[in-house]
């Protein structure tokens, strides 16, 4: 199989598709027309839910790509309360990080980051906020509340949502003013590590279909997760978040003019994620244990604007324009050596800002449905990182290094995308985007010092800018490193749709996807290492099948897929130590997946999906060692969800509900190196890896009228997994860095809705 040609994988896969779907099916209607767009969703967990994948409002079953829709509510019943949970709702996504749940790496069918960890990489996967794109990675780790749905766009998203998107693009949808009535709720909870939570909303409307406004707030504190057996240590995994969101909508007089606007503010002040590193220290702890003397802080802030204004020119032309400012900084203290010594201590800081504005025309009618817009944006990324490094200068001589440099990107676009109807049920949808690139790598320098963690230091000598090993260049306190970087790229999408008498929707696509070229984060030994590398492109093909089933009691998605991966950015870290980004020149990608959900009876409904992956590098070195053939990180083969949501009985004149999922997860690995150790170099590449797991979540709900009472369990067996791992044996270090996920938590809940 491994070579088979693309065609003949994407016919095996189409065939795959159209096996596993029941032939009887019913009529699921068309576009859904209404404003403002939002999931509605019926208790049996099977009505419409109304999307805006491609940037207009439709029905979930009749957009002709492979998309996951999350609503408020079932977020609520999965236990998801973070972006780094959505993997158990999702087929075939992934969510790991070296940070806990901050700065969170998202894999969509084995498409990620990789091993790179730095702050200044731009995400694969496009996370977007009500369709403003969130450039830094760091604001991606956020908390969910008030949420009307989550939409998660499997495949490269190279036409409307365009800018970095070769693996497909991730849009939170807040909850806006209805311009009717007032409503809103209030919900507390308490659960096990002393975890209190508190959230609400309230929305009022001034003057009805004309002003309204919606307030919502979050707030979870909580202690760590794992427990420090060193004296006076801090404890792991802490939890201390506050957020809050304003909405403000304005139609002046009930007409085609409609204003929204929104800021955003939110904090993180938790305990760094726990860390498994050097050996000798975890001999005679548990798994939820660590000896750590400097656990550190995760302090996180992000905060934005935005305005949403839409003017309906007619009945089928409108206009949007989608303007955000959007801001924050990272202040991460990571004990990254696991041990009581002071072996590495890492303080990653930085501070970011971007600006973005979108505008674009809808038109509908004759047949023809047009997206047609320009995009520009640009984000600064200012980094100041301090590397401690005991023994580094010689036995009982402490030192490190220090980082600074400052990153500017712009993005420049126009797209378009047509639905044309060739005949009354066959549609063929082209789309276009070019996209110019700018970046600026500037006010780089680096430097080794003298000193102890938390104490003062003394500059030894120069490492950027400076070509040779470490020490060889004199401290020069003036001295600079800038470099430039430019790319552009043709990136669309085609796809043929056709809709059956009986309701069912068969497509197939091509979609090309793109991430622009990017500098090196990782490089302060050493300038030599500092570049700008080659961009991503994905050339995917994609066959799939969805309807409603069985008088609509069964909704059902399938969708078969192959890719060529170009030059999948990688970190590669040498001798010296000398950490090169660098491209892996091919990979491939292919596999299925498949959603569903059956309502059994009025009070039962079954929801499950399974994903199958095959990610392989097919041409790869790194530190001189041939990776060929090894599987990409974060790239499990079998990922599969199940669970059911059953109103269980009437209690106390109110509504007993059960919601309980279970995920399944077969191995992956945490690094391009699989199970190899380059030569020389001390590695147990072994180690970065989580084998086959299950994870069970649960939640218990009494609803009566307005008020909920809500008992639930995250890991409910209490399973003890590895979520990220990366080599450091490579870099000189006589350990691997290793985070381990969360234990069980559990807990209750009370909310009142008016």
């Amino acid at each position: 199989m491994s070579h088979a040609s693309p065609h003949i994988r994407l016919t095996a896969l189409a065939l795959l598709a159209s096996v596993s779907a029941p032939a009887l099916a019913q009529s699921a209607g068309g576009d859904v027309p209404t404003a403002p767009a939002a999931a509605t969703n019926d208790a049996s967990g099977t009505g419409d839910i109304v999307v805006t994948a491609q940037r207009r409002e439709q029905s979930l079953m009749k957009v002709p790509l492979a998309i996951s829709a999350v609503t408020g509510q079932g977020l609520v019943n999965k236990g998801i309360t973070n972006s780094a949970q959505l993997a158990s709702a999702v087929p075939n996504l992934q969510v790991n990080s070296a940070y806990g749940s901050t700065q969170p790496n998202f894999s969509l069918r084995g498409i990620s980051v990789a091993n790179e960890y730095n702050s200044n990489q731009a995400s694969p996967v496009g996370v977007y906020m009500d369709d403003v794109y969130l450039a830094n990675r760091t604001a991606h780790g956020m908390g969910l509340f008030d949420l009307d749905r989550v939409e998660v766009l499997r495949g490269p998203q190279g036409t409307l949502f365009g800018r970095n998107t070769t693996g497909g693009a991730i849009n939170f949808i807040t909850r806006q003013p209805s311009l009717s009535g007032t409503n809103g709720y209030l919900q507390g909870g308490y659960g096990n590590f002393n975890s209190w939570t508190a959230q609400g909303a309230v929305e009022t409307t001034m003057v009805d279909d004309q002003l309204g406004i919606r307030i919502a707030g979050n707030y979870e504190k909580g202690d760590g997760k794992f427990h420090n057996v060193y004296p006076g240590g801090r404890d792991p995994d802490s939890v201390d978040k506050l957020q809050g969101r304003v909405a403000l909508r304005i139609r002046p007089g009930g007409g085609p003019l409609d204003i929204r606007i929104k800021a955003y503010g939110g904090r993180d002040r938790g305990n760094q994620a726990a860390v498994f590193g050097l050996q000798p220290y975890r001999e005679g702890l548990g798994f939820y244990q660590v000896n750590e003397n400097r656990v550190g802080k995760s302090k996180t802030d992000a905060w934005g604007v935005s305005a949403n204004i839409a003017y309906e020119l007619s009945p089928s032309l409108k206009l949007t324009s989608i303007t955000s400012y959007d801001g924050g900084k990272q202040n991460l203290q990571q004990a990254a050596d696991g041990s009581p010594l002071d072996v590495l201590d890492i303080n990653w800081r930085s501070k970011y800002r971007q600006f973005s504005e979108e505008a674009r025309l809808n038109y509908s009618g004759n047949g023809l449905s047009l997206v047609t817009g320009l995009f520009y944006g640009w984000d600064h990324t200012i980094t100041d990182n301090l590397f401690n490094i005991g023994s580094a200068l010689a036995p009982g001589v402490n030192g490190g290094f220090f980082q600074h440099y400052r990153q500017v990107r712009k993005s420049y676009a126009a797209f378009a995308q047509g639905d044309y109807n060739l005949a009354s049920k066959l549609v063929l949808t082209v789309g276009l985007r070019y996209t110019w690139d700018r970046s600026r790598y500037e006010d780089g320098y680096a430097y080794l010092f003298a000193g102890d963690v938390g104490g003062a230091q003394i500059p030894l000598a120069t490492t950027v800018p400076c070509d040779g090993v470490p020490g060889s260049c004199a401290y020069d306190p003036s001295a600079r490193y800038a470099i430039r970087g430019r790319n552009n790229a043709l990136t669309g999408r085609a796809a043929l749709s056709y809709t059956f008498d009986n309701g069912m929707l068969a497509y197939v696509s091509y979609n090309r996807g793109y991430r622009s070229g990017a500098f090196n984060g990782g490089g302060y030994t050493s300038s030599v290492g500092i570049t700008y590398i080659k961009p991503e492109q994905v050339n995917a093909y994609e066959a799939g099948l969805k309807g409603r089933f069985f008088d609509r009691r069964l909704s059902l998605s399938v969708a078969g897929f192959y890719y060529d991966y170009k030059n999948q950015q990688v970190q590669d870290t040498r001798a010296g130590p000398v950490s090169f980004l660098v491209n892996a020149p091919k990979s491939e990608v292919y596999g299925a997946e498949a959603e569903a959900s059956f309502r059994v009876m009025p009070s039962l409904t079954l929801n499950g999906s399974f994903g199958y992956l095959h990610a392989q590098y097919k041409t790869l070195t790194l530190q001189g060692t041939d990776l060929s053939g090894n599987a990409l990180p974060f790239a499990p083969r079998w990922t599969a969800q199940a669970g059911f949501d059953w109103t269980v009985a009437r209690v106390a004149d109110g509504d007993l509900s059960l919601a309980p999922t279970l995920t399944y997860f077969s191995r992956q690995w945490f690094s391009p190196f699989n199970g190899v150790n380059a030569a020389g170099t001390g590695q147990v590449n072994s180690e970065l890896q989580q084998k086959g797991y299950a994870k069970v979540n649960a939640s218990l709900a009494w609803t009566h009228d307005k008020l909920t009472l809500r008992a639930w369990v995250n890991n409910l067996t209490n399973k003890k997994t590895l979520g990220y791992g990366l080599d450091l044996r490579g870099a000189g270090f006589p350990y691997n860095f290793l985070v381990p996920s969360d234990p069980r938590t559990f807990g209750g809940s009370v909310r009142i809705a008016f």
